[in-house]
This record gives structure tokens, C-alpha cells and sequence, in this order.
């Protein structure tokens, strides 16, 4: 295997599923050498059973950015705040103002807008299509969706939200070198959002910034704010885009799990089944080894890196049978593409019931729904954090 593979195996995709080099490592070596040029000495972890124990021990692994810049004193500067690279007892802190946010009821509160959204966004892909040329669903529904409802989450400015849009496209990056990408990337998202949370402190509006500056106002620096602002609408947008998309074009290539997606009793089940097997965040954030320690009889040294493969881990037998294949009604362990422990992604019931009310509406409002391009040719997106796909052409 060529050093370039080595780099790059946990990024790497068929179409929807991981390369079978990453099934290989699991199988043989669970726990492998991750080659970073110029990077720190780091392990590649590619079983359900370790990247769980990784992801759920912070005793022993620390999720703090600051120790990629270890010893250059610039990692203060470069924390981009936000609970996804903080360790306790700051994460415990921020994450503890943020579940309020998140509750079952404030969910319940926020159902009508998701449905007006997912609404909205099939007028215009139906406007789109009046002509009968393909459409690209990722600009008319994949991509709109989870940005307004983010956004109306957090109280952002629909004049505003375009240019944060912008700022995340290149986020999750990291190979191509794309101009402002990666850590250029997330800098550029917390100076915008510094601005906007500048002006929700002289008027808090009544969205989660509006109310965390009201109720925790005193105990949240800005870069803070800023930081937790960043994640959410990060998180919650390119995530959920490429969900919707990459599941949509799973459904349209199997009538079966169509046929789930309209039954509302078994929607919920293939929603979480499309979330373990696409597995859209390929790698959780690095953990750094606080100490000499050992995963799966592998030493790891400390300050060693450790990266969680959950595309790998999600399909791991483990789990259950047939983990290569997507089953609406399987019981099966908790999946970890929202990841696991204490990170575990405190927007993951949001991001469900987004899917359930948008894959079911946009089958209904389009029942010969089809993909204008084979599945093998849509232009997925390389050796990113969050697998997707560039455009998704589709006619009915």
C-alpha cells in the first residue's frame, strides 16, 4: 500500500461506499500507521468496538485543536471555539448552555418551519423544472433546506445568510488546496460570525444566539459565541446537505426503501439506517493521546494523534449482519455518524427529523422522481471530511 493511500484511505469512496481497503484494515489492522507529512506520528482507527472506546475516553484522549500546534504557541490564536475541538471542563460548560436548545420540545416547536422549508424548496425545484430539463437538486433542496433551518435556529439574517454559505462551502476540504479552505476556512466563518454576534449583543433577537446572550450573556466571551454559532451552522448545514442528497439518490435506486420513506412508521428507521451507512462526517475530530497508552494491543505514544474512521466503523459486523447493506428495519448497536461520548453531535434529533419531513415530502410531491445522471458519474466530492456530491441531476 503506497504512502499516498495510507494518507488518504479514510477519505476515499465507490461511489456510497467506503474503498474495500478500509474493510481490509478493520479486519486486519484495526488500528493502523496514519502517514501525515509533516504531521505528528498518528494511528488510524477503523473498528466500531476501538473507535467507540476512543471517542467516549477523555481521560485519556484530549480533543483540544491547540495540540496540533503544540510547542509553536499559536494555539490559542487558532482555537476556533465551539464545543467540536474543546475539551472538558470548557466543553462541559458551553454544551450544558446549547442543550436547552435542543430538547424534544423546542424540536416539536421548530416541525412547521422545517415542513414550510422543505415546502419551499420543492416550489422552487418544481419552478426549476418547468422546462423539462434535469435539475440539480443540491441547489434547489439539498443545500437550502438545512441552511434556512439552521439559520432560523440560530436567528441569523436571511440578508446574511448567503455569505456564511460561501465562507462553508470549502470547509471540510482538506486535500485540494482550494483557496480558503480548511483552517483559512474556519477563521474566515468565526470573523463573520464575530460580526454577528456583535450586533445580537446590543439587540439579542429571539433566536439561540439572541437567547444565549440573554441568559449566559455575562458567563460567553464573543469568540465563544462566535465559536458555538460556527459549529451549529457548519455542522448542521453541510452535514444535513449532503445527506439529503446522498440519500435521495440511495432511495431512487432502490424501491424498497422508497416504499420506507413514504410509510410513516418505518421512515424514522430507514432515516438512521441512510445516517449508518452513507456516514457522511467520514473521520471524527482527532483525538491527541494524553498519556502512553495502548488501543486494541497498539501502543500509542503520548501526543500520538488518533483518528476514528466512522464510515469504517459503521460498517463494521459488529454492529450486525450484512452491515454493507441498507435495511429500514434492522436492530442494531447505537451507529456512530453522529459520533460517540461527550461529542456526540447535540443536533442529531434536529438532523432527523429534517431528513424524515424532507425525503417523504419530496417523493410525494415528485412520485417519478429519478436521477438524470447513472450514479457512478455524479461528481462525489474527493478526500473530504464530509463526503457529498457536487450536483445531483434529476428529472420526473
Amino acid at each position: 500500500m503506497s504512502e499516498t493511500t495510507l494518507t488518504l484511505v479514510q477519505f476515499l469512496r465507490d461511489g456510497l461506499d467506503p474503498v474495500p481497503e478500509l474493510a481490509r484494515l478493520r479486519a486486519e489492522q484495526p488500528v493502523s500507521p496514519l502517514v501525515i507529512p509533516n504531521g505528528p506520528t498518528a494511528w488510524l482507527v477503523t473498528s466500531y468496538r476501538d473507535a467507540r472506546a476512543v471517542l467516549s475516553d477523555t481521560e485519556t484522549f484530549s480533543n483540544d485543536l491547540a495540540n496540533l500546534f503544540a510547542g509553536d504557541g499559536s494555539g490559542e490564536d487558532r482555537d476556533p471555539g465551539g464545543l467540536g475541538m474543546a475539551d472538558p471542563p470548557k466543553h462541559t460548560r458551553l454544551r450544558k448552555m446549547l442543550i436547552p436548545e435542543f430538547t424534544a420540545k423546542r424540536l416539536r416547536e421548530l416541525e412547521s418551519r422545517i415542513a414550510a422549508v422543505v415546502d419551499e424548496c420543492l416550489d422552487e425545484t418544481a419552478a426549476a423544472g418547468a422546462s423539462g430539463e434535469p435539475v440539480d437538486l443540491v441547489s434547489t433542496f439539498a443545500h437550502p433546506i438545512p441552511s434556512l433551518v439552521i439559520c432560523e435556529l440560530l436567528g441569523v439574517p436571511a440578508d446574511e445568510r448567503g455569505d456564511f454559505q460561501r465562507i462553508s462551502n470549502n470547509r471540510f476540504d482538506v486535500v485540494s488546496g482550494a483557496p480558503g479552505g480548511g483552517l483559512d476556512a474556519m477563521g474566515a466563518a468565526v470573523e463573520f460570525l464575530g460580526g454577528l454576534v456583535s450586533r445580537q449583543r446590543a439587540a439579542p433577537g429571539d433566536g439561540l444566539l439572541g437567547r444565549l446572550i440573554r441568559e449566559h450573556g455575562d458567563d460567553l466571551t464573543d469568540r465563544e459565541l462566535a465559536g458555538l454559532a460556527d459549529g451549529l451552522l457548519t455542522g448542521g448545514h453541510d452535514t444535513t446537505a449532503s445527506m439529503l442528497a446522498l440519500g435521495t439518490v440511495q432511495i431512487l435506486g432502490n424501491p424498497a426503501q422508497r416504499a420506507a420513506a413514504l410509510d410513516p412508521g418505518r421512515v424514522g428507521g430507514l432515516v438512521d439506517e441512510l445516517l449508518r451507512y452513507i456516514s457522511v462526517v467520514q473521520v471524527a475530530f482527532p483525538r491527541w493521546a494524553r498519556r502512553d497508552t495502548e488501543i486494541a494491543g497498539q501502543p500509542i505514544g503520548t501526543g500520538d494523534m488518533v483518528v476514528c474512521s466512522l464510515s469504517g466503523a459503521n460498517r463494521d459486523a459488529e454492529l450486525g449482519p450484512e452491515m454493507d447493506r441498507v435495511d429500514p428495519d434492522r436492530d442494531t448497536k447505537p451507529h456512530l455518524a453522529f459520533g460517540y461520548g461527550i461529542h456526540h453531535c447535540v443536533g442529531a434529533q434536529l438532523a432527523r427529523r429534517e431528513m424524515a419531513i424532507a425525503y417523504p415530502a419530496l417523493l410525494r410531491r415528485f412520485p417519478t422522481l429519478r436521477l438524470a445522471t447513472p450514479p457512478e458519474e455524479l461528481a462525489y466530492r474527493p478526500f473530504s471530511i464530509v463526503y457529498g456530491v457536487g450536483a445531483l441531476p434529476v428529472t420526473w
